[in-house]
């Protein structure tokens, strides 16, 4: 019941309204009801326009305040130490998790909320879990979200954490980096920057459900439109991406990585999405893209899940089985000879 009520307040769950989502018999019974329980994300409030500061300004307090007390329970239940940090110049958030022992790995993570939303603090429900089912310590990156900041700087941001944490000594053939949705699409995107500036890049990369497109190019923008419970804002996924970065962007690496050339290397990803998801055709262009170029990716898929559903439902057979498949990846990708995948 303690997760169910985490996944609640993670999924804004309601259930006194008819189910919005096909239900699958195919799923763990946990998630048939958290799926039986969720309403229509197209009730949800249009974003603000792509160059209304005042609006965007409200909307990130409000949204930062109500999710507060998710992050809240997660931290509850894994038990993991916070500390605020800064980290080339940006502010990060040291998550360290119950039991932690230094083997020389790090976790850095870039969250989720189409670029325009969320802090490090409220996406702990996502990066706390993260830390504690791999036992990495994780600096979760508090970068600028838009309109505040474009993509520009947004990306120089992790560029410079990744940049620092090599200057303080650390062996970047053991650190992996993470995101979720924009997040995931921010890793790569600040990767292929790295890359190309003659930076070490990380030992890995881990991308749940990236956002690596932001144009809705691909076959699941249209064909899961109306059909994934979590995307609360797919109404407004292009004011998003108009606060992020112009139109005529949208398509440069650095923003949608899917974009990206991966001839001249990049590290063993694994991308790990549901069926559910709006953005599958986002992660399988990406997986094609990293591999289509000669690189190593793992294309991980779930059936019946919806966006980001690692950290919603933690005990059930889906996640469980999910952080076994990241686990084992980074066994294999962060090996401290450095021969893997």
């Amino acid at each position: 019941m303690a997760a169910l009520a985490i996944a609640a307040l993670l999924l804004g769950m309601r259930g006194n309204d008819p189910p919005f989502a096909y239900v699958p018999s195919t799923v763990s019974p946990e998630w048939q009801a958290a799926l039986g329980a969720m309403t229509d994300p197209g009730k949800a409030p249009v974003l603000p326009a792509a160059d209304d500061l005042v609006g965007w300004k409200q909307f990130h307090d409000g949204l930062n305040e109500s999710s507060q007390a998710a992050a809240d329970a997660v931290l509850a239940r894994f038990r993991t130490d916070v500390r605020e940090r800064t980290v080339g110049g940006v502010p990060v958030l040291e998550i360290t998790p119950e039991g932690w022992t230094d083997d020389g790995r790090l976790a850095i993570y870039a969250h989720g909320g189409g670029f325009t939303k969320f802090n490090a603090r409220t996406t702990l429900s996502n990066s706390a879990f993260f830390a504690s089912a791999t036992g990495l310590r994780t600096l979760a990156i508090d970068f600028t979200v838009a309109p505040a900041a474009k993509w520009p700087q947004v990306t120089n941001e992790v560029v410079a954490v990744l940049r620092a944490v090599q200057n303080e000594g650390r062996d970047m053939r053991r650190v992996v980096l993470y995101g979720d949705s924009a997040g995931g699409a921010l890793a790569a995107a600040a990767t292929l920057k790295l890359r190309d500036s003659g930076g070490a890049m990380p030992g890995a990369l881990v991308l749940w459900a990236p956002w690596s497109d932001l144009t809705e190019t691909g076959d699941t923008y249209h064909t899961l439109k109306a059909d994934d419970p979590r995307h609360v804002y797919a109404g407004s996924l292009k004011n998003c991406a108009d606060a992020y970065a112009d139109p005529k962007d949208q398509k440069h690496p650095y923003v949608s990585p899917v974009y990206g050339g991966y001839s001249k290397g990049f590290p063993p990803t694994l991308i790990q999405v549901g069926t559910k998801d709006l953005l599958l055709s986002c992660a399988v262009r990406q997986y094609q893209a990293i591999e289509g170029g000669g690189g190593s990716a793992v294309l991980d898929v779930y059936e019946g899940m919806p966006h980001v559903f690692q950290p919603m439902l933690p005990d059930s057979a889906e996640s469980r089985l999910a952080m076994r498949k990241v686990n084992a990846f980074l066994d294999r990708a962060l090996r401290a000879d450095g021969t893997g995948p």
